[in-house]
């Protein structure tokens, strides 16, 4: 039977690790789409939420160094079928409301996807879980700010 020390450690690792996956997901999205953005608030509010995801992204890396453990990439099939997505609706439409509407799907996705990480990972210790707050209070305030431009 695994030990709690092990447990906690081994629920620390998997939820940086995909918290970490998950910063990397969300910059790679803005990065889409950015340059399609005419309105200059709305590139602003993409590039005001792409900092705050860099930045937690090298916090996120500077636990997991603590923890001696590697980031992780996005899956790959993920992260393709976000690209294409994101592609062919571009080319349908390439508008602000259908940015605002790509960037609150991928939001949901990633408070969806954290939620349940914080649920099934619940021996991680706190600064770890703390990360994964923060970062769905950054998706979730994204969400909200991208109402303005559907």
């Amino acid at each position: 039977m695994e030990s709690y020390e092990n447990k906690h450690t081994e629920d620390t690792k998997k939820l940086l690790r995909e918290c970490n996956a998950g910063i990397k997901m969300g910059v790679s999205s803005i990065d889409d789409v950015i340059d399609t953005v005419k309105d200059p608030h709305l590139k602003q509010v993409l590039e005001r939420s792409r900092a705050e995801h860099n930045e937690l992204g090298d916090e996120t890396h500077e636990l997991l160094l603590e923890y001696g453990c590697d980031t992780k990439e996005p899956h790959p099939i993920a992260k393709g079928m976000s690209w294409i997505k994101t592609n062919v609706k571009l080319q349908m439409g390439a508008d602000d409301k259908t940015v605002a509407g790509l960037m609150t799907d991928g939001c949901n996705m990633g408070v969806k996807s954290l939620s349940g990480y914080l649920n099934e990972y619940t021996e991680a210790d706190r600064k770890s879980r703390n990360m994964a707050e923060r970062l769905i209070d950054v998706e979730e305030r994204m969400a909200e700010s991208m109402k303005a431009f559907l």
